[in-house]
Formats: structure tokens, sequence, C-alpha cells
């Protein structure tokens, strides 16, 4: 797999309306996809902007057992200035379940979440 890159990683949400609307409007990803399968399944994809790999905001099929939705969703995401970027998201209503703090890797964290409690780490990227 040469030149190869991850294009999107799966996000379960329990209503795929009121994630697109929070994942779009809330945080300001730009909607790549919104299509309707022939079996019905129903396929988003947000992209947070100036990024290349999606989210999909997934709902479980009927039966599908083996699925969680809620806690930490081992997705990364990064930004130039984490405070001002952490007190524009709040201002939209975006709950932070960890404030901007200095890591001892050497980094500035917080951890967020979305509607259905899926927790995010947001970074603030080296310049």
């Amino acid at each position: 797999m040469n030149d190869k890159k991850n294009s999107a990683c799966g996000i379960w949400v329990n209503d795929q309306d009121a994630a697109r609307k929070f994942y779009v409007e809330t945080l300001g990803f730009k909607l790549q996809t919104d299509i309707i399968m022939e079996t019905g399944y129903r396929w988003i994809e947000v992209v947070p902007l100036g990024g290349d790999t999606a989210l999909t905001l997934a709902k479980p099929y009927l039966g599908q057992n083996d699925v969680s939705i809620g806690g930490f969703s081992n997705v990364v995401l990064s930004c130039d200035n984490i405070i001002k970027t952490c007190e524009e998201l709040e201002s939209r209503g975006v709950k932070f379940i960890e404030k901007p703090n200095m890591q001892d890797w050497g980094m500035m964290q917080a951890l967020f979440e979305d509607l259905d409690g899926n927790v995010f780490v947001l970074v603030e990227r080296e310049n």
C-alpha cells in the first residue's frame, strides 16, 4: 500500500440528522457525503476544514450488538490555537470535559464530547 492514507473513520451515533447538524453547524466540519444506499442504509461523511480524513456518522444496523455509542472515540483533532478554538466551540454549545492544559508529552490538549457522548481529543498543533 504505497502512497495510501486513512480516508475515513467511523463514529457511532444514535441520530444521524442530529449528528450531522452538530458536526456541520456546531463544529464547523464540511459535509462531504450524505447518501442513502439501496439497502436503506445512510452514509454520512463530514470532514474538519483543512482535513483529509472524514468521519462517518454511522448508525448501527438493526440487531448489531457489537457497537458502543459514546465513550472515547480514539480520534484526535488538531488546531492552531487551542484556547481560541475551545472558547469558540464552547460559545456554540460544545461540552468540554477537559479544559485545555499542557500534557507531560509536550502539547496542549482538551477533551470534548458530541451529542452521543463520543469523546474527542483536541490538540494544539506545533507551528
